[in-house]
């Protein structure tokens, strides 16, 4: 199954989707690395792991529509199954959406429903609670409310920093991520999902 994984931002989680798509941890090739930011440095990461990359300026196109039809060709030239979102700091549109209806996925670091959008660590940590987390779910037309695939929970020690925690954070989201795409494209797989 060919995928593609967008980032916005340093790609940490993309890196190692690439590394265990490598090894056979993740039973899937990644053929292309989407970024809305053309400096981002999740491109170096690809390009350094051999694969293809498209980055975009989102200002540069008249509105969202336009530029996601520029990226669904993009994915399609490449017979694209699957798209993974690794910190892609973007509202996905109808556009890009429905062409990839139930085969989109996406990492958040909090306990969804609790503290979608931006800064969820930010959030959790000010908030007080005793403990967050990492949501791993399909992507909807809504802000990180779509149907939850996988959760891991992390305790917020009273000595954490925003710093700490987000080490701790990411530190499950690479262990997590992996074995859950792993997991989904096994079961659409079976289920004869993959698009012909």
């Amino acid at each position: 199954m060919k995928i593609a994984v967008f980032a916005s931002g340093t790609g940490t989680n993309a890196e190692v989707l690439m590394n265990a798509a490598k090894v056979g941890r993740l039973r899937a090739e990644i053929v292309l690395v989407v970024s809305d930011k053309p400096t981002a440095k999740v491109l170096d990461r690809a390009k350094l792991a051999g694969v293809e990359t498209f980055a975009f300026q989102p200002s540069n196109y008249e509105n969202k529509k336009a530029f996601e039809k520029e990226i669904v060709q993009e994915l399609r030239s490449r017979n694209v199954d699957a798209v993974v979102l690794a910190g892609y700091m973007r509202l996905v549109g109808p556009t890009l959406l429905s062409s990839y209806e139930e085969r989109m996925v996406n990492i958040h670091p909090s306990l969804l429903p609790k503290f979608p959008g931006l800064d969820a660590i930010g959030q959790a940590y000010r908030a007080g609670v005793k403990e967050t987390g990492v949501t791993i779910h399909l992507v909807d037309a809504g802000m990180d409310t779509g149907p939850i695939m996988a959760q891991q929970k992390i305790e917020i020690a009273s000595d954490d920093t925003i710093e700490t925690l987000t080490k701790k954070i990411q530190a499950v989201e690479h262990q997590l991520y992996p074995e859950t795409i792993h997991s989904w494209i096994e079961s659409m797989e079976l289920e004869g999902v993959k698009k012909k």
